[in-house]
């Protein structure tokens, strides 16, 4: 299987006073990338809501490696890291890539899933638990 890539537009509102993308910006951008991963392969807002679960985080990290300025070619791509049997919990990672191979960022998150009804953790079902075993493995990936 190979990694989902997706490219990215650089918005000059992304930009900040110091001429290169805003801190924040990298978390939409993974944001972006996960729920289009997502939604192409079924789990739309609409699909969670049917099935009464919702992704939440509990921590996300990046770490900048080198600067995105506004005429950058970047790609941001995602794969899971470990997760447990179930699929109760997880952690993906993002890797902002430049044009030429430079590693501009890596952003590190752990989530789970909520039950919206009971609003506690859940397991998520067996639709949602496919879709995220058919998520690219990092090389580093453990089962926890």
């Amino acid at each position: 299987m190979s990694k989902f890539i997706v490219p990215i537009q650089i918005r000059w509102s992304d930009i900040d006073q110091n001429r290169h993308l805003r801190h924040s910006v990298y978390y939409d951008y993974g944001a972006m990338v996960r729920m289009k991963y997502l939604n192409e392969h079924g789990l739309t807002s609409e699909k969670l809501e049917t099935l009464q679960v919702g992704p939440i985080l509990f921590r996300e990290e990046a770490l900048f490696k080198r600067e995105i300025i506004l005429e950058d070619k970047i790609t941001v791509d995602v794969e899971i890291c470990s997760a447990r049997e179930d699929y109760s919990r997880w952690s993906l990672r993002h890797t902002f890539l430049k044009e030429d191979g430079t590693i501009a960022a890596i952003i590190n998150m752990d989530g789970a899933f909520l039950d919206l009804t009971k609003r506690k953790l859940t397991q998520p079902p067996d639709f949602v638990k496919e879709i995220f075993r058919s998520f690219q493995k990092s090389s580093d990936f453990k089962t926890s």
